[in-house]
């Protein structure tokens, strides 16, 4: 037995004396805590352990240190870039047990959450304060996991990613120790900015266990509305004119055709099977009627077809699901297929460029990839629906990947929007970032000398 593995063993054995059956090393909920949502291989923990405080965390992790086993952390598993596999084994710590609101400051449009609070979860607890927390990558996601993951979605376009709206942070850093990155004031200029250090360090620097959070008012009026067009180009450039105007909306959303006909299928819609673009507007109900207007009005410029309202709630819920299952909803077009789920963003001057492109790489591939994107930041998916036990299935979809990650650097882009680094795209990060990825190393080597904090993710040492 080598000495990593003997040190492994007694870690568990001296965790399993502190937390009992909150441990566990049953097969089965190894490899469910060793992979995400994406097509990357299951690579299982020594361990599941399930602490329910921060103090707890440390002492994990302490544990962890003393013996130089890895430490993964883990949210709820909806990442896609291989994040939470334990390439090297070790403990793999579910805060999902961690699921208080902490406090609510309404007065301050604030609140602290421990990291597995889910998205849901907290706003359905802030219903009745008039307020609400907008960032929605789509699944039911822990707050911890969407902080280290630095999440965006479909409202980021008005409201910003994970990276704008987290205020302050409670870590356990890679020696056990109990940080807290900042207070609850809006801003400082006291010291090094901490907090955006681990939001999106995607578990290598340390484990978040609470959040405080920006909120906002829920809107007095929304409305959402879908409209089709003739080509990506009339699509894109609508998109380009509402953004370049200032209009202020909340959710512009494109999905090609190929995605359109996967949501028809899978959510029961009739709509066209062409380019088209989801949106919803946030404000006043004379606000929100302006804005429609003038988007409304750009659209027709460029071609489109009548727009279909919802401003419901259950009718706008309908859209955004249907939205939010399009990932699924490609799946679904080829039975046995896996789904190989990728992201690049650009700036949006550049946008038509690299989709069009892009769409053309797909057309001259025997492969499917539907597209759905963010397009208001830029940011847009593909989901290539391939079989991983085929090689040529699986040269293919590296060979797009590729392209489209080094077209979205070439558009001065990156090669990723909100997915994160996690294994997937970890051998683009010297070609997006150059010398820069020295010193995101060496912060790396300050932070967790040993190497222990989920180990192979962004920076290789």
């Amino acid at each position: 037995m080598d000495a990593a593995r003997a040190n492994i063993d007694t870690t568990v054995a001296v965790l399993k004396q502190q937390l009992g059956e909150r441990l566990s090393t049953v097969a089965a909920v190894r490899e469910r805590h060793g992979q995400d949502e994406s097509y990357h291989a299951v690579h299982a923990p020594d361990a599941v352990v399930f602490p329910r405080t921060t103090e707890e965390v440390a002492e994990i992790v302490r544990v962890c240190a003393e013996h130089g086993t890895p430490v993964i952390p883990f949210g709820v598993g909806t990442s896609l870039e291989g994040h939470v596999a334990a390439l090297h084994g070790g403990v793999c710590i579910d805060l999902s047990e961690m699921n208080e609101i902490v406090r609510v400051s309404a007065e301050d449009m604030d609140v602290t959450v421990q990291a597995g609070v889910r998205r849901k979860q907290l706003n359905e607890h802030l219903r009745d304060t008039g307020l609400f927390f907008p960032i929605d990558p789509g699944a039911d996601a822990t707050i911890g996991g969407m902080t280290a993951t630095r999440a965006s979605g479909t409202n980021a376009v008005r409201y910003g990613t994970m990276r704008e709206n987290v205020l302050a942070l409670t870590v356990v850093t890679s020696d056990g120790r109990i940080i807290n990155t900042a207070r609850r004031a809006r801003k400082s200029a006291a010291g090094y900015d901490l907090t955006r250090m681990f939001v999106g360090s995607e578990g290598t620097l340390g484990v978040i266990t609470e959040v405080t959070l920006r909120l906002y008012g829920i809107p007095e009026a929304m409305s959402a509305a879908i409209c089709s067009f003739p080509g990506m180009n009339a699509a894109i450039d609508t998109v380009i004119g509402t953004i370049q105007m200032g209009i202020p909306v909340a959710r512009i959303e494109l999905l090609d055709e190929l995605q359109m006909k996967a949501c028809n299928l899978y959510s029961d819609l009739d709509y066209p099977e062409a380019p088209t673009l989801f949106l919803e507007f946030h404000g006043s109900e004379a606000s929100v009627a302006e804005q429609a207007e003038t988007v409304q009005m750009i659209a027709t410029e460029n071609g489109a077809g009548d727009f279909q309202w919802a401003t419901r709630t259950e009718d706008r819920n309908r859209l955004w699901q249907a939205r939010h299952d399009a990932a699924y909803a490609a799946l679904a077009l080829r039975t046995g297929a896996k789904m190989w789920a990728t992201d690049v963003c650009v700036p949006i001057s550049r946008l038509a460029e690299c989709i069009l492109e892009t769409q053309q790489d797909i057309s001259e591939s025997f492969l499917m990839a539907p597209l759905v994107g963010h397009v208001g930041d830029g940011n847009f998916h593909l989901v290539f629906l391939f079989d991983p036990d085929d090689e040529r299935e699986m040269a293919e979809v590296e060979r797009l990947n590729e392209r489209l990650v080094l077209r979205s650097l070439a558009l001065d882009g990156t090669c990723t929007g909100e997915h994160g680094v996690g294994t997937g795209k970890l051998n683009y990060l010297i070609a997006e970032h150059g010398e820069a990825v020295s010193l995101m190393r060496e912060i790396k080597k300050a932070m967790d000398p040993a190497n222990i904090m989920n180990p192979g993710k962004i920076i290789q040492l």
